[in-house]
This record gives structure tokens, C-alpha cells and sequence, in this order.
């Protein structure tokens, strides 16, 4: 008989125990959609918010809530890290004593490189467990009240595989995240986080400028009591969790920089071609940004994570 065989995980993999570590909305959701389909017998959970950890365990969300990192990894077979990037390393470290050798561990944080750093400067010998990962996925809210099932359904989660995880590790993430409805892909860490901090992370950033540029004139106040759906559709994300992209937006910095630049470049132009009162210039460049805009569609899988965690 292959032992291998034995032990690889089903179509639809089974957990006797899920540690979840940040009851928001992001980790919430897993652990809803993990029991709704039947995949998980127990689950412990830990925020460190003690209102959070109470509020999960009222809503059916958690079956036990734990006092720390550590007590809630103790025994899991799958382990789901729903923090923010800049609170990893400590979880990494609080776990790394406690984390079973077979165990499945996951993250959902919208930064891969940082995240991966902090897990190699702590895991150590349990390296192999973490299959790093980022569902696109999210809402306007956040909070465990915010929490569904259906939230990773149709969406696309973004696997970034480590050289110590083994093929077993790979396909149980894989099979995880496609049971509960997501598109899996496979992406290195640096091309996953250039990717998004071209077409999520400096998206947040402008919104935030922009709003903030808006509301710095002496007549911002009554500009915004004018405003209407453009505004509203375009400074949609602007309204995200404050701590959660400070610590994306400072986590992949290089990468937003070279954004910026690109960003910068492009409205330099629009800039130049206005003084300039180049009217043809004007239109040429904004009917190119229109026919990629309305060439482009949301692919299945795709949908922006804006919401805070735990």
C-alpha cells in the first residue's frame, strides 16, 4: 500500500479542528463557509479584541473562544491567520511551539512577500506548514456581525506556494478554497504583490488623496455637500479601515512607489496637454483610458478586499 495515499487529503478535504486567528469578517466567513459545507467538526477562535472572541462565539461563528494564539492552534489540523499584515509575525511566533508537523496553515493577507518574510523569520521547522494566500474578496464592512458563508463564493484566491511546502500541502489549499466556491491561482509572491499594488493598493491610495486634497481646501466642505455618483463611485474605497491599509500600503511600499511613479507619469500628461490647451491631445488620452475601461469586465474570482480584519 502507498502511505502517501493514506494520508492525502479528500476531494473535499475534511478537518477534525480549525483555529482561526482574527475573528473579523475575512476569517469569519471562512469558518461559516468551512461548516456550512460540512468540513470542520470544531472551531476555536481568537481575536484580540475579547468583545470580538465573545461576539463570534454568540453568533455560531467559533465553538470555543481562546485566551491566545497558542491555545487556539493547540491540536487544529488546519489554522486560518485573518490579521492584519502587520500583526503576522507575532502570530507566526505565538504559534510556531504549538503547530502540529501536518498541520494546514493559511493567511489572507493582501501582501505576500512581507507576510512570507515573517513567517520564515519564525516558523522555523513548521515553514512547510504555511501555504500563503489572498482571497479577493471583501466588503464595504467589517466586523464578524458582516461575516457569510457565501463571501469567498465566485471569487479568486491568489496562492503563493513556498519551496518547503510539499505537494500534499499544495493540494489540500487548493481543494480548501475551491470547496468553498473560490478560483484558485498560483502566483509567485513578488508578481502577486506588484499585481495588486497596481490595481488595488494604489487605487486605495488615490482615493485617499483625493479625498483628503478635497476636503484641505477652504471650500472642501461645501464641494462634498455638492457631490454626486462620480464621487461617490470613485471615492467608494476611500472609506476603508484605516490601520488595515496602513499596514498594506507601508508592507509593499517598493512596489506602491513604482506605481506611483507610473501614476504620476500619466497625470503629467493630462496636466501638460491642459495648459498646453491641446484639445485633440485632451481627447486621445482620455478615449484610450475609456477603451480599456469599457473593454475591461470583473472575472469571476475578482473582487476587491477592502474591509478590516479581527
Amino acid at each position: 500500500m502507498n502511505p502517501e495515499r493514506t494520508t492525502a487529503p479528500r476531494l473535499e478535504p475534511h478537518f477534525e479542528r480549525l483555529a482561526l486567528i482574527g475573528c473579523g469578517l475575512m476569517g469569519g466567513s471562512f469558518a461559516l463557509a468551512l461548516r456550512q459545507a460540512g468540513l470542520v467538526k470544531h472551531i476555536t477562535g481568537f481575536s484580540a479584541s475579547e468583545k470580538t472572541r465573545s461576539r463570534a462565539l454568540a453568533l455560531g461563528v467559533i465553538d470555543q473562544a481562546c485566551n491566545g494564539v497558542a491555545e487556539a492552534v493547540q491540536g487544529a489540523d488546519l489554522v486560518l491567520l485573518a490579521v492584519p499584515v502587520g500583526a503576522m509575525h507575532s502570530s507566526f511566533a505565538a504559534m510556531r511551539d504549538v503547530l502540529r508537523a501536518e498541520a494546514l496553515l493559511m493567511d489572507v493577507g493582501s501582501t505576500k512577500c512581507d507576510v512570507i518574510a515573517a513567517a520564515q523569520a519564525t516558523l522555523g521547522d513548521r515553514l512547510g506548514c504555511f501555504v500563503p494566500a489572498h482571497p479577493i474578496a471583501g466588503k464595504e464592512v467589517a466586523g464578524i456581525e458582516h461575516a457569510e458563508a457565501a463571501l469567498y463564493q465566485d471569487r479568486r484566491t491568489i496562492l503563493t506556494p513556498l519551496p518547503q511546502n510539499s505537494i500534499r500541502q499544495i493540494q489540500a489549499a487548493n481543494k480548501v478554497w475551491t470547496a468553498i466556491g473560490s478560483h484558485v491561482h498560483h502566483m509567485t509572491p513578488e508578481a502577486h504583490d506588484a499585481t495588486f499594488a497596481a490595481v488595488s493598493h494604489l487605487p486605495h491610495l488615490l482615493a485617499f488623496a483625493a479625498v483628503n486634497a478635497l476636503t484641505a481646501q477652504p471650500q472642501g466642505t461645501a464641494f462634498l455637500e455638492m457631490a454626486g455618483p462620480g464621487f461617490r463611485d470613485f471615492s467608494r474605497i476611500a472609506a476603508s479601515d484605516a490601520s488595515v491599509w496602513r499596514d498594506i500600503l507601508s508592507a509593499n511600499h517598493a512596489q506602491v512607489l513604482t506605481q506611483v511613479a507610473h501614476f504620476r507619469a500619466a497625470l503629467d500628461q493630462f496636466e501638460a496637454t491642459l495648459k498646453q490647451g491641446d484639445n485633440a491631445a485632451l481627447q486621445q488620452l482620455i478615449q484610450q483610458a475609456s477603451d480599456v475601461r469599457s473593454a475591461w469586465t470583473l472575472q469571476a474570482g475578482n473582487a476587491c478586499n477592502i474591509a478590516s480584519e479581527d
